[in-house]
């Protein structure tokens, strides 16, 4: 095994952890026997129990607070954050009304600020370590919802956070052709990594798995790793061990069991050895901060 590159390296982690039981066992086999190394818990999510135990079991997976503000479950009860879910504590989906809301209402700021207080407690008394933090649906883009998870983790202990910054002339390289909406997202993230730099706090340069969302398969890992930029890159993939009902529904075109094969792929491992990037985690990047 070559030495690793001292300018290029890798997060690989996993979102959704705790959202179904499929997601859960899909997350421990990647990290076990493949080359995951961190996890983001959505802690209301349906399984979140089992993912707790199973990252109790697995001392090496770094667990992050994956910060759900938008399709998905809540911590707290509807009375008590009645304009921000349903009666089943399940978030909308449609990010332009909730971006709209979540900035120009201080009633429903006020509530999503207690909720994100919530979310943050509620991983705390799991007892895991908190790696990092980044937002279900990238939602910490939004600025008010980036500034209540970077204030409001600082009191928790955090100290890194996702910048979801894909970079379009690594993706051209790979035969996407960014649009100008990718383009303009890219541009966006500035907004984001500001307020993390400013909270003294460590990011990622860049961020892969955007474009392939829910695609992140071996032979396009096998393009892409090649072509990692310098600095630190996360590739974040959503893997599971089987379809299951809660997938069938919430992302029906998602290629969660292609994903898991990437990451256990061992074509994969080595295109990662033989370029000699090294894989680490958000609290190496806080350590060295």
């Amino acid at each position: 095994m070559p030495p690793s590159h001292p300018s290029r390296r890798a997060i690989l982690s996993a979102d959704d952890f705790g959202l179904s039981v499929a997601v859960n066992e899909g997350i421990e086999r990647a990290h076990r026997d493949g080359v995951l190394g961190a996890a983001s818990l959505m802690v209301a999510g349906a399984a979140a129990a089992d993912a707790v135990a199973r990252a109790k079991r697995l001392p090496g997976l770094r667990v992050g607070l994956h910060l759900v503000v938008i399709e998905g479950p809540s911590v707290l009860a509807p009375a008590e954050i009645p304009d921000l879910v349903d009666g089943q504590r399940m978030f909308p989906s449609g990010q332009r009304r909730l971006g709209v809301n979540y900035f120009f209402r201080p009633r429903i700021r006020r509530q999503l600020a207690a909720e994100i207080r919530a979310q943050f407690a509620a991983f705390a008394a799991t007892g895991l370590v908190l790696d990092h933090a980044d937002a279900h649906k990238h939602m910490h883009l939004h600025p008010t919802v980036g500034r209540l998870l970077v204030e409001t983790g600082r009191e928790f202990g955090l100290r890194a956070v996702r910048v979801p910054a894909e970079p379009p002339a690594v993706m051209r390289d790979c035969g996407e052709a960014p649009g100008f909406g990718a383009r303009a997202l890219h541009v966006w993230t500035r907004l984001l990594r500001n307020q993390i730099r400013r909270a003294g706090m460590a990011a990622n340069d860049a961020v892969f798995g955007l474009a392939w969302t829910g695609a992140m398969t071996e032979a396009r890992m096998l393009r892409l790793i090649p072509r990692l930029p310098s600095g630190v890159s996360e590739l974040y993939f959503h893997p599971a061990a089987g379809r299951d009902a809660t997938l069938d529904v919430l992302m029906p075109e998602y290629r969660h069991e292609e994903e898991l094969a990437a990451l256990l792929s061992p074509a994969v491992a080595a295109a990662l050895d033989a370029a000699g990037i090294a894989r680490i985690g958000y609290g190496d990047l806080a350590a060295s901060a």
